[in-house]
């Protein structure tokens, strides 16, 4: 294997400019054999984009295309994760199995790289218990940062009690939970976004909007279910700018009287929540996240390698940026580091 440390260089050219992307994919063969052996290319949209094409082999790749793709857009740091659909559609004996396995991947590979990869742990929620404890090797043990997440278990919400020993260990560490987009659930799909050609359909009901949607309606249901109120130093991670959810903020904050919340939904996300781009450079959208949550809890994502963003044009869209240096220096990376430097390992 080509590891990513030979021929690291500082992609941060005259500006000193340093900039981490959090929301950068990775894939493993067992993982792709797992999902095939439960049903995934039938039942999951993401399946095809995250095993074939050229995304596919971008996202098994970890030497010198990876290191190009940084290079060219500007990104100093990948912070790698297991790309979609994860691992919690699996049985619960498969991905109990496969969670260890692939945080020591990621973790040889953050080892190998020094600054240059960072890594979030992959968790098997279906045993919640032992995904706990599995994060906190993670941080402990290995070294890495955080961990990814997705919207649902099997047909479980996030928000199920069961899954609140999660939430207490990532407490408990200090680290922040990347709550990621996976496809609605095929009910959903059928119900909502079907009745055109194939290719329209699954774009309409995946990544084009159904799974913004999907994450928003989860990260939502965190709220309304108390997460927070019970773990208040529990942070999330939202990436595409915040699945929405932002930008209907002032029309989502009677929920929280009618839901007989302690906070307003407004508080909640300006106390708990971090949101990244994952590759949408809108110089509207960043300039409206952090007139609602602040330039402090703002990150940068590319979402390596699905989006054009990871591989040209990162740096050029934070140096031309309507923002104060200090800010841009915060979302470069100067968040991203706080939020390492609470953790406790």
């Amino acid at each position: 294997m080509t590891h990513l440390n030979e021929t690291a260089q500082d992609t941060g050219g005259d500006t000193g400019l340093r900039i981490v992307g959090l929301e950068e994919h990775i894939m493993f063969p067992e993982v792709v054999d797992a999902w095939r052996r439960a049903g995934t290319a039938e039942d999951d949209l993401a399946f095809m984009a995250s095993t074939t094409g050229e995304t596919g082999r971008r996202l098994a790749e970890v030497g010198d295309e990876r290191r190009a793709s940084m290079r060219s857009t500007g990104l100093d740091t990948q912070v790698l994760s297991l790309s979609t659909p994860g691992l919690q559609n699996l049985g619960a004996a498969d991905a109990a199995a496969l969670q260890s396995d692939c945080n020591d991947r990621i973790a040889a590979l953050a080892a190998d790289a020094t600054r240059q990869v960072q890594g979030l742990a992959t968790l098997a929620l279906q045993r919640p218990a032992r995904a706990a404890a599995e994060l906190g090797r993670s941080i402990g043990d290995l070294g890495l940062d955080g961990a990814m997440i997705f919207s649902r278990v099997g047909g479980r919400h996030l928000d199920d009690h069961a899954f609140w020993p999660v939430f207490e260990a990532a407490e408990a560490l200090a680290v922040p939970l990347h709550l990621h987009p996976m496809t609605p659930p095929a009910a959903v799909r059928h119900a909502y976004y079907d009745g055109f050609a194939s290719e329209v359909s699954a774009a309409l009901a995946s990544h084009r909007l159904g799974w913004h949607y999907d994450t928003g309606v989860a990260y939502l249901r965190l709220i309304l279910a108390g997460v927070f109120d019970r773990f208040p130093g529990l942070r999330l991670v939202l990436g595409h700018w915040g699945e929405l959810v932002l930008f209907y903020l002032d029309r989502l904050e009677p929920l929280a009287r009618i839901a007989g919340l302690p906070r307003t939904i407004g508080e909640y996300v300006r106390d708990h929540l971090y949101v990244t781009p994952s590759g949408m450079l809108s110089h509207a959208y960043l300039q409206e996240a952090v007139r609602i949550v602040g330039a402090e809890h703002v990150l940068f994502a590319t979402d390596y390698p699905f989006e054009p963003a990871a591989h040209a044009g990162a740096r050029t869209f934070l140096e031309h940026a309507r923002l104060a240096d200090d800010e841009r220096r915060l979302i470069a990376s100067g968040n991203w580091e706080r939020l390492r430097g609470d953790i406790k390992r």
